[in-house]
């Protein structure tokens, strides 16, 4: 989403943040102030979205209709949000829904915002920046968890900077399907659910500790009600530790039956996926040698709220990584800049016309004309191929997956024949704004192919549905020959697109 300046950020205004996970969907609404936000609304849905989820990816019906449902009470109390003060976010088994499309298109059209699909590592940077925000800084290391429905994140920070991130594909309700699904408890199935748990763990445990920290921390809905639970016990709240762990370990695996779990301190909303949080928590323990670990109120949908500020405040950190990759891939900025110039020029005189002049259209082909040179870093010979593949699936921080996808179409967009194949994997009602995206950054790149540093001429832009009229000053055209020679190949490319390119 665009961020111009009416849309600075101003105490009283209101921002929201809707995370579809895996277990709970969540909606927390806040209200700016001078300091960051104060928190006026939440609600919150045990959907139980993984538990509807079959081997194949479908998602039951039963599930999808108590999702949409809840959406539709989320979308009412949004209902006065703009669009740029609203971040909605999909996690793990959004990420696994085989039909995904589908179900986001009913769920944008309950909420009216677009719905993100965020990777793991996104979503493990965003509850690290709500944990952080939650605590004090006493300049030492943490290592903070996240037990969500499909995907539990731990990351290694210091202050607000997150160290190390990753995210492992198990969660409580996935957890508990596996080892639990017949609904058994006992002390064989507490044990392979712990194994198994201490499976996924084990790669990261030396590179971890090799890295260090000082502060173990707990966040969301698993790590919090292990907490409650503990605490009704021994008192000690806002603290696990490892006797109190082991203790309820071994009360669930005396238990027959996930029914059978009867604790003071568990709603009984969370008692059928208790068991696998538990044993995934007790993994942790063990694997990383944790004795205490603090409970957090700050999770991922708080960390999008800070994000949204960040953006809104012109400290975007999709910025930072653009800068980043552009690094690490020896793109030559120089190229890149003049590039980025003329887009800007094009994108000015075209884009009212084109319709582009909305969301965060204008910053994507900025990021485009930044990177579209970083498949050189692998072979000259279809570069643009190759920066598609890195951008589509490198771990981009603050991007969604929808806008890697887009990023990386633009990329591959760049040169030679449209792709149109590619474009018509996108949804229909996007098709013809990202051929237009396309042919701009396709014209900024072509009239920088001699790589010179001289600025190109005042030229003029007319753009029509499905054509456009590039004017140069008189003679100029005959003067850079190789440049009317790449305009004459770029209306043959267009034209099998049926855009139809003039130039004099």
């Amino acid at each position: 989403m665009s961020r111009s300046d009416r849309h600075a950020s101003r105490d009283g205004d209101l921002i929201a943040a809707v995370d579809l996970g895996s277990n709970s969907f969540h909606l927390i609404i806040a209200r700016i102030t001078a300091h960051g936000f104060a928190v006026v609304d939440r609600e919150r849905d045990m959907v139980r979205l993984a538990a509807g989820l079959n081997d194949n990816g479908e998602l039951s019906a039963e599930v999808e209709t108590r999702a949409l449902a809840c959406l539709e009470r989320f979308g009412h109390l949004l209902a006065e949000l703009p669009p740029e003060n609203v971040r909605v976010l999909g996690t793990n088994t959004l990420r696994r829904l085989q039909n995904r499309s589908a179900f986001i298109e009913q769920a944008e059209q309950r909420l009216n915002h677009v719905v993100e699909i965020i990777s793991g590592i996104e979503e493990a940077r965003l509850i690290y920046a709500g944990v952080a925000h939650d605590l004090s800084d006493e300049g030492r290391q943490r290592l903070v968890i996240d037990i969500g429905g499909g995907s539990t994140e731990c990351i290694i920070g210091r202050g607000r900077t997150p160290l190390e991130l990753e995210s492992l594909a198990m969660g409580c309700v996935s957890h508990t399907q596996r080892y639990f699904g017949d609904g058994k408890l006992g002390k064989k199935a507490m044990r392979r659910a712990r194994i198994a748990a201490a499976r996924e763990i084990e790669p990261l445990v030396e590179h971890y500790g090799e890295i260090g920290w000082q502060r173990a921390i707990g966040a969301s809905g698993t790590v919090r009600a292990i907490g409650r639970v503990l605490a009704v016990e021994d008192g000690r709240a806002g603290r696990i530790h490892r006797d109190g762990l082991e203790a309820l370990f071994e009360r669930l695996a005396a238990c027959r039956s996930l029914d059978a779990i009867r604790l003071k301190g568990l709603s009984d909303a969370r008692r059928p996926v208790f068991a696998g949080g538990v044993a995934i928590l007790k993994a942790l323990f063990d694997e990383f040698g944790i004795d205490e670990m603090e409970v957090s109120d700050g999770a991922l949908r708080e960390g999008a709220l800070y994000d949204l500020l960040g953006r809104r405040q012109q400290a975007d950190v999709r910025e930072a990584t653009v800068a980043a990759m552009a690094a690490r891939y020896g793109v030559d900025m120089a190229q890149a800049e003049r590039v980025q110039s003329t887009l800007d020029e094009l994108f000015r005189q075209g884009a009212a016309d084109w319709s582009l002049d909305q969301g965060d259209n204008r910053k994507l082909l900025s990021w485009a004309a930044h990177l579209h040179e970083i498949g050189l870093d692998i072979a000259h010979a279809q570069y643009h191929r190759h920066g598609a593949y890195i951008l589509n699936y490198a771990d981009m921080p603050g991007f969604s997956r929808q806008e890697q996808r887009v990023l990386a179409l633009l990329v591959r967009t760049q040169r030679r024949k449209f792709p149109r194949d590619e474009i018509a994997d996108f949804h229909r009602d996007d098709q013809l704004l990202l051929q237009r995206m396309g042919i701009l950054l396709r014209l900024a790149v072509l009239l920088h192919r001699g790589r010179r540093a001289e600025a190109l001429p005042a030229f003029s832009l007319a753009v029509m549905k499905k054509g456009l009229v590039l004017k140069f000053p008189s003679g100029w055209l005959e003067a850079n020959p190789l440049t009317a020679a790449d305009l004459a190949q770029e209306q043959a490319y267009l034209a099998a697109t049926s855009f139809e390119l003039r130039f004099a």
